[in-house]
């Protein structure tokens, strides 16, 4: 059976049961998942798809080390997978899943909240809605990781990818 990795950043439909397999274990009696679905309204605007992009390599690394937070903050945490989706989705469709598991449900849903409010300040991952009104790329202002010359990962980003 192929090992999936715990922190991922995929093109592919997300499986929340998928996701949740990841952290099973015979010592785990309980498991907390947040799944995050893409609704038709953001704010006033109504919203036909999402695009995310993401810098890959660094958003994995970034994933990781919200997990190695949750397990020195949570010690009777036993794992952590987060799972988040790029390109383009559709509403209803699942953007991300992050499953905690533990030996006991204590602390796996503040676990699980802070993984997803950790992940929504510092990985770099973007989001533009789409809709009857345009497309907008969705600003967090929470996420600010720059380089000495000021320039946003996103930026940087957009450059290599059109070298």
């Amino acid at each position: 059976m192929l090992k999936r990795k715990l922190f991922e950043i995929t093109t592919e439909p997300i499986s929340a049961d998928e996701v949740q397999a990841r952290v099973a274990a015979r010592s785990v009696g309980a498991i907390t998942s947040f799944t995050g679905v893409v609704r038709e309204r953001g704010g006033e605007r109504e919203v036909e798809f999402l695009e995310y992009e993401a810098y890959p390599e660094m958003a994995e690394a970034m994933l990781a080390q919200i997990g190695d937070e949750i397990r020195a903050r949570w010690p009777q945490i036993e794992a952590v997978s987060i799972v988040h989706r790029t390109g383009r989705l559709a509403v209803g469709e699942v953007s991300v899943v992050i499953a905690v598991a533990a030996a006991h449900r204590a602390d796996t849903f503040d676990a699980c909240r802070y993984a997803i409010d950790r992940l929504k300040a510092i990985v770099p991952i973007w989001k533009k809605e789409i809709g009857p009104g345009g497309e907008v790329w969705i600003e967090n202002p929470k996420l600010k990781i720059q380089s000495s010359k000021s320039k946003t990962v996103h930026e940087r980003h957009e450059t290599s990818r059109k070298a």
